[in-house]
């Protein structure tokens, strides 16, 4: 379409400023940015919509201007709601570049231009992603006429004989085509490696669509970005485009449809997200209570607020669980707390499920370059009778995701998380909130670009370094020596001084007996209460030396 056909809409809203001998210029696509360099995202021939954001001092103007010009976009049109008109500078330096402006008014938003714009270029040069674009506002919504990225996949298979995926960074299927026959489900293992080629391609500088062979089919992919400063803020948290076809010998209108199909994609991203703004909040309020020491009923009532939007239907959680992630680049100015957030919204999700609504459980918040993850464990967990809730495993946590995370890490990047133990009341969770963050320090001690640590490693001598903190020491020497130290004071059993007096004795039954004017019969039942009320092994070296070390430090 012609920029000339815009003004003809009078739907849009749209101001002509300057640049009226340049309105046959072709209109390719649509993209809204308020960044202040967006050439990165920009191909040519785009009409560029944005709010001004980028704007601080009438200089800003002409470096914006010039990068568009430079990038060969189609033109530009700014928004009124942000300043209320369009400054001089801005009409100024595009009329030095020759770039044509057009304002748009407050009452009309950038979704509305954006969806006409693409039905229209799309219409043009083919017809088959009208259906699409049609229902461009449908995928919008969460109503039962919308259907998300669902609607979308099908009718690139019914019009255009596509299968194709949306994927998450780490692999898992966020939706597929619906389609009978269409095979909607795409094995993990595929997924993973997908999204691995995805985000090393990425990294490496190349342009999408990625193609890439495995297991002798080819495909393309193509990536559902959201706008960043830096590609490492967004990468790890963009969803990718699937599409079982090689798009190497693709006409450039193919490309084009592909291209249209992945903005109105990233619509539904965006919608989702903004969902989760209230779970994000939720758990900031919570963490912070923790974090500054707020009294138990204060935690538990802000809880009792949570559960039901963590947990709809299920009512209150029993336990709760802390993961804490930090993700560290290389050098500064890149933050890692925002990533972080959104890879534990992904990480938490169990790989196997199928569509985005179990993250709608998950809520997160982050500081800095930590996130915090306050992770319910509702009734069912603890169904098969255990006495408590299973919860989540530091081991299994990243097994699936390794490899593709590590591609989009690359060698500048690291992701190391801590797993607490579960916990079921407000007065635990200070301790879980710092169990996992220095879980999270013994996965950072390891090699590797993603690792992880659980809250059962935190008994191992190999921690108890001087820059523990007092309360870690604290909890290493009570978790060993407490079930004993009840038991003595029940039972007048003298377990502590036995289990001195072993451990002082090398282990030797008859040393150890001898000095305590004990029967070796009367020792080895004290040892086995012992090893019975704390599930340790005292004929272990590992257990032995735990057990020294508390001593010493109680």
């Amino acid at each position: 379409m012609r920029l000339r056909a815009l003004l003809d809409t009078t739907s849009l809203g749209l101001r002509l400023l300057g640049g009226e001998d340049e309105l046959e210029r072709s209109v390719r696509g649509v993209m809204t940015t308020d960044l202040r360099d967006p050439s990165r995202y920009l191909s040519g021939g785009e009409l560029v919509l944005t709010g001004l954001a980028w704007r601080r001092e009438a200089a800003d103007s002409e470096r914006f201007v010039r990068i568009l010009a430079a990038a060969g976009v189609a033109g530009l049109a700014a928004g009124e709601a942000e300043l209320g008109s369009v400054p001089d500078d801005l009409v100024q330096a595009c009329a030095r570049h020759r770039l044509p402006l057009f304002s748009v008014v407050e009452d009309v938003s950038f979704a509305s231009i954006t969806e006409y714009v693409v039905r229209q270029v799309s219409g043009e040069r083919a017809g088959d992603l009208a259906a699409v674009v049609d229902r461009h506002r449908r995928l919008m919504t969460s109503g039962p006429a919308g259907g998300g990225p669902e609607v979308v996949l099908d009718l690139l298979g019914s019009d255009l004989d596509l299968r194709a995926w949306v994927l998450s960074p780490t692999g898992r299927q966020i939706a597929g085509s619906t389609l009978a026959g269409a095979g909607p489900e795409l094995p993990g293992e595929l997924a993973a490696q997908l999204a691995g080629e995805h985000l090393a391609a990425s990294r490496g500088g190349r342009r999408g669509p990625y193609r890439v062979t495995l297991g002798g089919t080819t495909y393309s992919l193509f990536p559902i970005r959201h706008e960043g400063r830096d590609l490492r803020e967004t990468l790890l948290s963009d969803w990718l485009l699937a599409v079982d076809a090689d798009a190497g010998d693709w006409p450039a209108e193919r490309l084009d449809l592909l291209q249209g199909v992945t903005q109105l994609i990233a619509v539904e991203r965006d919608r989702r997200d903004a969902a989760r703004t209230v779970r994000r909040r939720l758990a900031q309020e919570v963490i912070e209570l923790v974090q500054t020491g707020a009294p138990p009923a204060e935690i538990a009532a802000r809880l009792r607020v949570a559960a039901p939007v963590l947990l709809p239907g299920l009512g209150a959680a029993p336990h709760w669980q802390i993961v804490v992630a930090r993700v560290e680049w290389d050098g500064d100015g890149v933050p890692g707390g925002p990533v972080a957030q959104a890879l534990l919204e992904e990480v938490l999700v169990d790989p196997g499920t199928f569509g985005p609504e179990p993250s709608d459980r998950i809520a997160v918040a982050h500081t800095g370059d930590e996130a915090v993850a306050l992770v319910p464990l509702p009734a069912t967990a603890e169904a098969a009778g255990e006495g408590a809730a299973t919860g989540l495993h530091a081991g299994s946590l990243l097994s699936v995701i390794r490899e593709p995370l590590g591609h989009g890490l690359a060698d500048d990047g690291r992701l190391t998380v801590g797993v607490s133990a579960s916990v079921h009341s407000a007065e635990g969770l200070r301790g879980a909130l710092e169990e996992a963050r220095h879980a999270r320090r013994v996965a950072a001690a390891r090699s590797g670009r993603v690792c992880a640590a659980g809250h059962e490693e935190l008994a191992s001598h190999v921690l108890l370094l001087p820059f523990v903190p007092d309360d870690v020491r604290r909890a290493f020497t009570a978790r060993l020596l407490d079930p004993l130290r009840d038991y003595d004071r029940r039972h007048r059993a003298e377990l502590i001084p036995t289990l001195e007096a072993f451990l002082d004795s090398d282990g030797s039954w008859t040393r150890c007996a001898g000095r305590l004017h004990l029967h070796v019969n009367t020792l080895r039942y004290r040892v086995g209460r012992i090893e019975q009320l704390t599930g340790r092994d005292l004929s272990r070296l590992e257990d032995k030396l735990d057990f020294f070390l508390a001593l010493r430090m109680s």
